[in-house]
């Protein structure tokens, strides 16, 4: 395959299997998993809602997500470049790979300053002064970090720095390396917390609340709603599957890799919902939204049972770890398009990276203190990332990549790149995801687009 100009860069790439399966893992589950997933399911009628979202995965969020690994490992290649090399001379497709660039950034700006209150709060978990049952005292503490300048910069700049040198170790030791030790972990600390949980009082009524399903709340917007978290869970329309993707092995099985990150990935959810529930109902808090709500939630709830500190502290690196392998993914995504693309060495990519970030995020960790007041079109700089990345960039980017793949790059391209050039025999998987990809999923991410843009 020639490369042109790119020859003179040797790519990393994930050494093993388990590790395509841990760092792509670690992609998906974000805070994402510990906290939205059980809340939205809580919101929208529990366990009905998780069937809806279930589906959703599998006719939107698996294909997309397998489209991207597969685009990606063909051209072996960041997006911007693996969309240049596959479609045909003179279309501007690269341009989805450069707003997949931005929403990353953007995506990042607003994530680096929620995750520096998890990192923030291990360190005060650790200190103990927040383990209070009583909630002023839990909101007080947290509305303090947020309205506090220099401690929300330097947290959050602390993260970045954090995050960056991981990235700096490169694809195999940094990413890979990290993913293989942390997503075990994370699993093994989810599972505790279960334990610990499900002896509570009031396990039943959370367990009930999140696998007995009412199917009279089942309305459109919950439909609506389970499909957009479908596609957000996964990091789908931004680059990072694809940047991944680069780095799978020729032999990696793709459908069955994704079906196991999938698989993984709402396991960890539902034991998230399990460890979150059944304390929620037990000491009465109300399910509701907000990154906040964990700040003020969590620490009341251990401050009710036996050695609640030390778990306290667990839950919050766990929460930590979680963010980790989501930050990777995301920053991995401009580190390597300077890189590859400006011809600049990987050490000089992330630090460009980590200061670009530090410069946009410091606007978002300024929400709540020195720049209250500074709005526009009614958003704070913290939303308006959050809405133009969740609202706009990331499914649009979505709709064009599934339809680049049912319509531009075609079926016998798209068979091809999915079945190892014919070693795996899995006609009928990429006949079914071909079909999904070019009718299904881009309509379906169009509704979810419009009603993020309260269009529907």
């Amino acid at each position: 395959m020639g490369h042109g100009s790119n020859n003179t860069i040797k790519r990393g790439g994930f050494s093993s299997s388990f590790g395509v399966l841990a760092a792509t893992l670690g992609s998906a589950v974000g805070l994402g998993n510990i906290w939205k997933f059980p809340y939205l399911t809580g919101a929208n009628g529990g366990a009905g809602f998780l069937l809806v979202y279930l589906l959703a995965t599998l006719v939107i969020g698996l294909p997309v997500m397998i489209a991207e690994i597969t685009m990606g490992r063909r051209a072996k290649a960041n997006p911007i470049t693996a969309l240049q090399k596959l479609s045909p001379k003179g279309q501007p497709w690269w341009l989805v790979g450069a707003a997949g660039m931005l929403a990353s950034f953007l995506i990042l700006s607003f994530y680096s300053e929620v995750v520096a209150w998890v990192f923030a709060y291990v360190v005060k978990a650790i200190g103990g002064s927040i383990l209070s049952s009583d909630r002023q005292v839990t909101e007080a503490a947290f509305s303090k970090l947020i309205a506090d300048p220099a401690q929300s910069l330097l947290w959050q700049w602390g993260v970045l720095m954090f995050i960056g040198g991981i990235l700096l170790m490169g694809v195999t030791k940094g990413i890979e390396g990290l993913a293989k030790k942390l997503m075990p972990l994370l699993f093994l600390l989810l599972l505790l917390l279960c334990a610990v949980s499900l002896s509570l009082d009031k396990a039943a009524e959370g367990l009930a609340f999140l696998f007995r399903p009412d199917f009279s709340k089942i309305t459109a917007t919950v439909v609506l709603t389970a499909m957009g978290l479908a596609f957000f869970k996964l990091s789908l329309g931004m680059g990072t599957m694809m940047t991944y993707g680069s780095y799978f092995r020729d032999d990696q099985n793709i459908p069955m890799t994704t079906v196991r990150v999938m698989a993984a990935d709402l396991c960890v959810s539902m034991l998230a919902g399990i460890a979150i529930f059944p304390a929620v109902f037990t000491f009465g808090f109300a399910p509701a939204a907000g990154p906040a709500l964990v700040f003020i939630t969590i620490p009341a709830v251990f401050s009710q049972i036996p050695m609640g500190q030390v778990l306290m502290v667990i839950f919050f690196v766990l929460a930590a770890v979680a963010a980790t392998g989501a930050m990777l993914s995301l920053m991995e995504v401009p580190v390597v398009i300077l890189h590859e693309r400006l011809g600049i060495t990987r050490r000089r990519a992330t630090v460009l990276t980590i200061v670009s970030l530090m410069v946009l995020g410091s606007s978002c960790a300024l929400t709540n203190s020195l720049l209250a007041g500074f709005k526009i079109f009614g958003l704070n700089m913290f939303d308006l990332f959050d809405f133009v990345s969740s609202n706009i960039i990331m499914p649009a980017g979505g709709i064009l990549l599934a339809v680049f793949v049912g319509w531009v790059w075609g079926r016998e391209q798209f068979t091809s790149a999915l079945s190892n050039n014919g070693t795996l025999l899995n006609e009928s998987t990429s006949r079914l995801v071909f079909f999904l990809l070019r009718y299904v999923s881009p309509v379906l991410i169009l509704l979810v687009m419009l009603k993020g843009l309260n269009l529907l």
